[in-house]
């Protein structure tokens, strides 16, 4: 039966078979449409999201090994942390809502929104959506963000004096370089969630999770709870011997030699 003529209620989702071989990436798109209906994401995210779904084609959509070490460091940093903020744009609360809730709790962090197309109906917004996932608190929204990064002209630059202002470490997602360069230079450690390896956030970061948000984020909710038995002392060897250029390079070499691959199997 056609859809269009069905009178019981129907989604866009129902229109997408169950056997889709781009099911998963169909689904996630229609959950940003969606956001975007209800303010929670600008049509630029929507760009944004495009631009990172095209790396995560040349990494093969899973999570590969340099992503898995950057992960394990990046749990590790946050339960170091004295004040750990976890910044929340719209992408990534349209997508990973309760994943950001749960790794709010876990590595005892507080989650700010913060944006680049600020206003106070998105802020609201999302902080509605995290409240729903069972958030107790969300900063950075209206006269909340009070505070300044310094050397920052975006709407970026307002935080909340309670979060990212103070914060020692920073774990972001989908993020431009200039608010990562900024606070790298205010002493802060930033933990990136970025598939492009050669943007400013994944080149300015101290830790960058080369890999798509929807699944770094419940992966690092997993390896949270993992390292929570671990010593100080052992999560500290974990963070001395990272190297994030290592990672970066690493990450390039695998794209480069799975094009190689794909181009003599054709």
């Amino acid at each position: 039966m056609d859809k269009t003529q069905d009178s019981k209620p129907w989604s866009v989702r129902d229109l997408i078979p169950e056997n889709h071989p781009r099911r998963e990436s169909l689904l996630i798109r229609e959950k940003l449409v969606e956001a975007m209906e209800k303010s929670i994401l600008v049509p630029q995210g929507l760009i944004a999201h495009g631009r990172g779904e095209c790396f995560d084609y040349l990494i093969g959509e899973k999570t590969q090994s340099f992503a898995e070490k950057a992960i394990e460091v990046a749990a590790a940093m946050l339960l170091l942390a004295k004040s750990p903020v976890i910044s929340v744009n719209g992408n990534m609360a349209a997508l990973v809502p309760e994943d950001l809730v749960k790794l709010a709790e876990e590595a005892n962090a507080k989650l700010e929104v913060n944006l680049f197309y600020r206003e106070v109906k998105r802020e609201r917004a999302i902080a509605e959506v995290l409240y729903k996932a069972n958030a107790k608190e969300v900063l950075g929204v209206g006269e909340d963000a009070s505070a300044t990064i310094p050397e920052l002209f975006s709407e970026r630059r307002r935080v909340s004096p309670r979060g990212i202002y103070i914060a020692d470490v920073v774990l972001l997602g989908l993020e431009d370089g200039d608010r990562t360069e900024a606070l790298v230079k205010m002493g802060k450690k930033v933990i990136a969630i970025d598939l492009n390896p050669l943007s400013r956030t994944s080149r300015t970061a101290t830790v960058t999770i080369i890999d798509n948000i929807t699944r770094a984020i419940p992966k690092l909710v997993l390896k949270v709870r993992e390292l929570k038995s671990k010593s100080r002392q052992d999560l500290i060897q974990i963070v001395s011997n990272y190297d994030n250029r290592k990672i970066i390079a690493e990450a390039l070499r695998y794209i480069s030699e799975r094009l190689n691959q794909l181009s003599l199997s054709l």
